[in-house]
């Protein structure tokens, strides 16, 4: 249950964007940009806006078909910050990439698809996992599957620079109070995300995910990147074996469903005893840790955040719930309330 810094970096940067206007949304963005100072909405050039599916496609074509390397950062408002060396290279079907942690503990951790590989040099210890794309770009299966349209509205905003490439400023605003809204700077010519911020109700950056660097279509080879997660001689594997299941099957249900957040998978992590459940918005996920009671731990009950990220911990009749999210609280109490067992 883990959420490591340069994971949930890595995670925020690869999140896709919308250009959807409405009346509502030019007030309430409005008075967002009159506090921030961003430059006004309507385009310079006159162009028309992108439509909703344009951006995503946009977008979601450059993390599949665009190769880079650079370092970024990502910094919370309650003064946290790390960085990492990313390593990307892609064939418009398959993914490798490489992430080094800059900050914090050292470690390297190399994903190819669903493959996900951490090496901790000072324990020479190798974690395997297999994780799916969730949160690649963005978190949904497919654009007719999301509801971001009918939750998030969104338009350009303006345009900036940043790691030295020109970048469309475009800012998403929820329609309602169960999520947070995103400032996202994606480079003109590849649409590439090079840049975000999640802002609460206020508009106030809650984090912010930024390459301080980048090279853009930078001679990565995928078979390279491949060849770097042979494991050493001598170190140790320790695999995460996550089972494939349902809610239906381990008793769990949710009274009513969580206004737009649509249930993506359910895996059993057998050596922890522990179930997960994600669901996800297109934008925002939500994670729910279902383990059995133990008296004998001391876990505390309660709301906790750490910049965007919140967590909601209570006790469900024989079970600890913990729930998890880059959301507003009131979406973490939504799940925990709705949770029940059902055999």
């Amino acid at each position: 249950m883990t959420l490591d810094a340069p994971a949930l970096a890595r995670r925020r940067l690869a999140r896709g964007a919308l250009a959807l206007a409405s009346g509502a949304f030019t007030l309430l963005a409005g008075q967002v940009l009159a506090a921030t100072g961003l430059p006004d909405p309507r385009p310079a050039d006159g162009r028309a806006e992108r439509s909703i599916t344009e951006w995503l496609s946009r977008m979601q074509d450059a993390s599949l078909q665009r190769s880079y390397v650079g370092t970024f950062v990502v910094t919370s408002s309650n003064g946290s910050m790390a960085s990492a060396r990313i390593w990307h290279a892609c064939d418009g079907q398959r993914q490798v990439e490489r992430i080094d942690s800059l900050s914090g503990e050292r470690r390297s951790t190399f994903r190819r698809d669903d493959e996900v590989l951490t090496f901790l040099p000072e324990t020479k210890t190798v974690r395997s996992e297999r994780r799916e794309a969730l949160g690649l770009f963005p978190e949904m299966v497919r654009p007719d599957d999301s509801a971001i349209p009918e939750f998030y509205t969104a338009r350009r905003v303006g345009s900036d620079r940043v790691a030295g490439f020109d970048a469309d400023i475009v800012q998403v605003l929820p329609t309602d109070g169960l999520r947070f809204g995103y400032r996202i700077w994606s480079e003109k010519k590849s649409g590439l995300v090079v840049k975000l911020q999640t802002l609460d109700e206020g508009g106030r950056v809650l984090e912010q995910a930024a390459f301080s660097e980048l090279q853009l279509d930078a001679p990565v080879r995928m078979d390279r990147l491949a060849h770097m997660m042979t494991v050493p001689e001598g170190w140790r594997v320790e695999k995460t074996e996550a089972v494939k299941t349902t809610a239906a099957a381990e008793g769990w249900g949710l009274r009513q469903p969580v206004a737009g957040f649509k249930s993506v998978s359910f895996y059993k992590r057998r050596a922890e005893d522990v179930l997960q459940w994600i669901f996800s918005d297109g934008l925002a996920s939500v994670s729910l840790f279902v383990e059995d009671f133990d008296g004998q731990r001391h876990l505390r009950e309660g709301m906790f955040a750490s910049g965007a990220t919140h967590t909601l911990t209570r006790r469900v009749q024989d079970s600890w719930v913990t729930v998890v999210g880059e959301v507003p609280p009131a979406t973490l109490r939504a799940f925990s309330l709705s949770l029940e067992r059902r055999k």
